[in-house]
This record gives C-alpha cells, structure tokens and sequence, in this order.
C-alpha cells in the first residue's frame, strides 16, 4: 500500500506546477487529441493504475485539479478541489482462511482461486458453520411479485443464489434490488450470515483467472461504519462456474438444471441443501486515505446557479496486480481514464462558449468506485452544497468509443424528464438513442450514478450504443474478455473511434447546457421507481 501525500501537501505541489499538465490549458489542438492526449497521462504506467489511496491515484487527482482550474472551475471546498475521506483497506490473508463443504460429517475442501473465491469486503476474523440453502435469485422485491426469500428460514444460514433474475422485472429496478446494499439489507434482517454467489456463464463479463487476480487486490471499505451499507455478514463467496456443481451435490436440481431453468426464463426452485459450509477466515486491516476531486464552473443567472449540474466520472482503477504476460500494470484507459478526459473536454469546451451556462456545473472526478462506489457515495451523502441543489448528475464510466457516435445508451432515461432534453440534442446532431441491449447486466446500479439516484437526484449514465448480435457488441464483448479489468486496457493497440469520442464530447456538452439552461429543474416520472429518494425541492427564494 503506497502512503498518499496529506490534502495540504497534494494542494501544494497542484499550485507549484508540480504535477505538469498536457495538453496545454490554451487547447492546442483538435477535440479529439485534447481527449485523447489526456487518456495517455492518466493511463500512463507513470500513474500506476490509479488505486485507490496509492501515490499514482494522488498524481493523477493533482493533474486533474490543474487542469479544472486552467480551465475556470472553481474550488468547491475548505480542502481547495480535494475532498479528502478516510477509509480501510482489507485483505484477505489466503494462509490463514479456509472454506470446505461438509457432507454426512465428511468435510470436502474448496481451493481458493480453482473451486471459489472468499470475498475481503464481508466477514471478520473468525469461523463459520452453517446449513446452506438454495434462494434462487436472491431477490426481494414484494411490491412486484418477487419475493425469493418468502417462506424461507434463513437464521444461521448461508444461502446460495445464482446470477440474474426474472424477465418481467423492468431492468433498472432489477439492478436496484440485486445491489449488495439491498440484497443486505433483507439477508441481515432474516438473520442470514453470508451467501454463496453461483455465477450463470450466459452473462460472465470476466474469466475466472481474472476474478481470481482481483480478489488477491485489497478491498477497501469506509472508516465511518455508518458509511458501510453493503457490509455485515460473516462470509462471502463466489464459485467458479466449472466448480459450481460441488454446492449441489446431493440436491434436488443440479447446477445445470437451475442454469436451464433462469435461460428460459422459468421460476426457480427454492431448497435446503444436504451440505454444512465451514470457513475460517483472517483479514489484514489498515488505514488509508484517498480524495475526490471537486470544482464547480459558476452558472450566470443569479437564480439559476444556485442549482448545479454535475458531471462525473471516477479517476481510480485497480493499480498494480497479479501479472498478465508479463504486465502488472492495471493501467485503466478505457475505464476510465476515458471517461475523465471527457469530463475535462466538456469543462474546455463550456469554458470556451460565449453564453455560459445558467445553472452552475460541478465536475466530480471520484475515488473508489471501483472498490463500491465510494467516492460517488460520500460526495452524494457529504455534498458541498445542499443535494436538493442538484438537480441533475450525468456519469461516464467507460463510455466505450470503440465504434462512430451514431447511436448512445443513456441508462436511467425512462426514469426522469431528463429524456426530453436527451431526445431533442440526439435528434440535433443525428444521434438514435437505443434501448438498454443488456439488462440483466445490471449496469443501472454499477457506477456512480447510483449514489447520486439514490440521494434523488435524477441521472444519465452513457455508453455508445449498441444491439443484440451486432458488429458493435461482438467488438465489445471481445473487448471485455480481453481488457476489461486486465493490464492491456493500457495505450497500446486500443479499439479507439477519436472522432467518435469527440462527437460524444460535443453531445455531451450540449445536453449539459439543455439542462443548465431550462427554465425548471428535471424530475422523475410519477411512474418511476426511483420517485420513492426524491426529496422536496427548497422553497424559491422571495
């Protein structure tokens, strides 16, 4: 773990010039070199892949707040443009922890990294013994019918549940209920104490020699523990799909069985298993410290910019790792030193427009969402002016410009008046604005947006679109089993559209500039499900 410069200190070498940024503030250049000349600092090997807290994720904050501030963003915070938090990194010590089923009394070991992987972000020093019991989907949603834990005793127990969920589900609610902060919420309250995660190989993003590397990465966690909603039970784990018959042996379906069944989208059985699961485990926890980077271009009416705007995207990615042929640089270009670049393309380009905007915007360049969204949630719940503020947050998380700009996914769209003004810029520059292509992947809920949606603020998440069993996703999926969370989504021999990139750019400006320049503020749809985190917007002043 690398030891981070304090606030004042990292404050000091932006001001000094320290960190040096290209390309020039003067914009030098076409739109699509400015952004792309950006991805190539922040995922330099110099920055180390940006981890959470390490020296390379500072370096990278520094480039960032002196780039916002050639460009006329202004410090949010008593901390200038960081927004420090205090946090935890966990380890899971492989010698010291251990998991077997247990039949008829006959314990069967699991290998860690070939049959499963234990989770660091549950569980604490200490054992578990407990029953295990088949759930199904895992999901709890009674307001439409779901509800996989009805019935069930599950005190003392260790439930498994296979990836995925019903087809008549809407997508993003689906995401909402299978988030780790929800799923917790009902497991705690039924006196479960962990679950195993049987993955489903119809929507596998990563090879399992991936997920195994990552699980040897630390995870990191808030020191408030209030902070920590998506902790609390006392083990976690994810099978290997190869292995995953060996947690039903003996039972009444076999793991190919409940596969087939959640395909064709059929209910899932739900069952006490013949097998006990016994697991010991032991955690390395340290302190660590890491910073959101914050700053806000002042809107020009003085009603107006007292609501804000925000664009985010998160600066981390995984660091230093297990080596790929060779490689232990996690470097993070596409996710997503792409999606920051575009952030600070937009403030150039808004900076630059005669007419600014009337409401102010706020760029949020987070830490931690790739240890669970941390940085978006401590921002989202510590904001530097009142949320109800906010009146819209548009996210970048590997926007993917793997192909021409023709087409965008604009996830949340069906939620909030935001689609109105997303229709009019889309029809503006011949952009067609498609449906979601995969929603059991359940991206609604996986990057910062969701902390934001879940404050009430209605928001956009942007990715170039695609359809089922098209060119496009072919070099997407290709892309994610090549590069996603590996050492070659660096600089080299990218999939990259520029021009595209650009296009997206200048897209995303102009929405930017819709929404700070409508007369009233966006709002959810009555029949949204997220309607329910809305909360009162202030009273205008007299």
């Amino acid at each position: 773990m690398n030891r981070i410069p304090s606030v004042a200190a990292l404050a000091l070498f932006v001001s000094s010039g320290a960190f040096a940024a290209e390309p020039p503030a003067s914009g030098a250049g076409t739109g699509e070199d400015r952004w792309w000349k950006h991805v190539e600092v922040l995922a330099s090997d110099a920055m180390e892949g940006r981890d959470t807290g390490s020296k390379g994720y500072a370096t990278a904050a520094g480039y960032v707040s002196k780039e916002l501030a050639a460009l006329g963003v202004k410090p949010m915070l008593k901390t200038g443009f960081l927004q420090p938090m205090a946090l935890q990194s966990r380890r899971l010590i492989e010698a010291k922890s251990s998991v077997a089923l247990v039949k008829d009394g006959k314990p069967l070991p699991l290998v860690q990294g070939e049959d499963v992987v234990l989770s660091s972000r549950q569980g604490d020093n200490g054992t578990v013994d407990a029953p295990l019991v088949f759930v199904g989907y895992g999901l709890s949603i009674p307001e439409l019918g779901h509800d996989d834990f009805a019935g069930l005793d599950l005190k003392g127990k260790v439930v498994v549940l296979l990836q995925g969920g019903p087809g008549n589900i809407p997508g993003p609610v689906k995401s909402h209920f299978s988030s780790w902060s929800e799923r917790l919420k009902v497991l705690k309250a039924a006196g479960a104490v962990g679950y195993v995660y049987l993955q489903n190989p119809k929507m596998l993003e990563l090879p399992w020699e991936r997920i195994v590397g990552s699980s040897k990465s630390p995870t990191v966690v808030f020191a408030d523990p209030s902070l920590n909603d998506s902790r609390g039970l006392k083990v976690a784990v994810v099978a290997n799909v190869a292995q995953s018959q060996k947690w039903l042996e003996g039972a009444p379906h076999t793991y190919e069985e409940l596969v087939a069944l959640a395909n064709a989208d059929k209910p899932l059985p739900k069952f006490d298993l013949p097998l006990r699961m016994k697991a010991k485990l032991a955690f390395d926890v340290k302190p660590l410290k890491s910073m959101n980077v914050v700053g806000v271009m002042p809107g020009t009416d003085p009603v107006l910019a007292k609501e804000y705007v925000v664009l985010s995207a998160h600066l981390d990615h995984v660091g230093v790792g297990e080596p790929v042929k060779g490689d232990r640089i996690y470097n993070g270009a596409m996710d997503n030193a792409s999606g920051v670049a575009a952030v600070l393309e937009v403030a150039r380009q808004l900076h630059a427009q005669k007419d600014k905007p009337k409401r102010s915007v706020v760029f949020a360049l987070v830490t931690g969402e790739e240890k669970g969204l941390l940085g978006s949630k401590y921002f989202a719940s510590r904001p530097p002016v009142p949320i109800t503020s906010i009146v819209a947050d548009f996210n970048l998380d590997m926007f993917m410009p793997h192909w021409p700009f023709t087409t965008v996914v604009a996830h949340g769209k069906d939620e909030s008046s935001l689609a109105v003004p997303l229709a009019e810029v889309a029809a503006k520059q011949d952009v067609q604005v498609l449906e979601d292509p995969e929603p059991d992947r359940n991206l609604f809920v996986r990057s910062d947006q969701y902390s934001f949606i879940r404050e009430g603020v209605p928001a956009l998440f942007f990715k170039f679109g695609y359809t089922p069993g098209s060119e496009e996703q072919k070099v997407f999926k290709q892309w994610l089993a090549e590069r996603y969370h590996a050492p070659s989504d660096d600089l080299a021999q990218q999939p990259v559209d520029h021009q595209g990139a650009a296009r997206f750019i200048t897209f995303l400006t102009a929405l930017t500039n819709a929404v700070a320049d409508a007369p009233a503020r966006p709002y959810w749809n009555d029949d949204s499900f997220f309607r329910r985190f809305a909360k009162p917007a202030p009273a205008p002043e007299p």
